[in-house]
């Protein structure tokens, strides 16, 4: 009986989906491919029929993780009308709560520390998903690429830091440092 007209693109989309999430959460070299199927409740054996190998998955799950992180962001900037977009996403972005959940996070500070040692091919596209997100933060902020590039850099490397950290305090003591240091690369460039 043949699948319904549909079935393997979706398939296709929980794989990359359940790749996502764990490479957000564990990185690309920490993970298996097993996990990553069992992730989707999948057999392993079907990777091959969707996928040429992981790194073309790496590949589609930045892209996927860049894409819905662009949009949970305009989604909390549009919740708060009462101050400019930038800064509930500067304050969502910088938060315990974006920290902790890394599963659904943002996927830049998750395999910034790792993503010189992969393939250059994942480096490429690592990079096109950086420029994106910077691209997205920068219109947003309404600054120049310069600032853009201040204020992306402090972001990423606040929420790597605070992660990376064992100290609970030193930790949210970050990102409350970032918020502060991300809202004055605005402000500066403003006056």
């Amino acid at each position: 009986m043949p699948y319904p007209e549909g079935h393997k693109l979706k398939v296709r989309k929980h794989i990359i989906t359940s790749a996502a999430k764990a490479f957000r959460t564990h990185g690309v070299r920490n993970i298996s491919l097993p996990y990553i199927m069992k992730g989707a409740g999948l057999t392993h054996g079907g990777f091959y029929s969707h996928f040429e190998n992981k790194d073309q998955l790496v590949i589609e799950a930045c892209h996927f993780a860049i894409s819905d992180t662009i949009e949970l962001l305009k989604k909390v900037a549009d919740k708060h009308e009462d101050q400019p977009k930038i800064q509930s996403v500067i304050e969502f972005y910088l938060s315990s709560v974006h920290r902790d959940q890394t599963e659904i996070g943002c996927i830049l500070p998750a395999l910034s520390g790792e993503i010189s040692q992969l393939s250059e091919e994942i480096r490429n596209a690592y990079t096109r998903e950086f420029k994106r997100f910077l691209e997205f933060i920068t219109d947003m902020a309404k600054v120049d690429a310069s600032t853009g590039y201040a204020l992306v850099s402090s972001m990423v490397g606040t929420v790597a830091l605070a992660r990376a950290v064992s100290d609970p305090k030193l930790s949210d003591d970050l990102l409350l440092a970032g918020k502060t240091q991300a809202k004055l690369i605005i402000a500066s460039s403003k006056g």
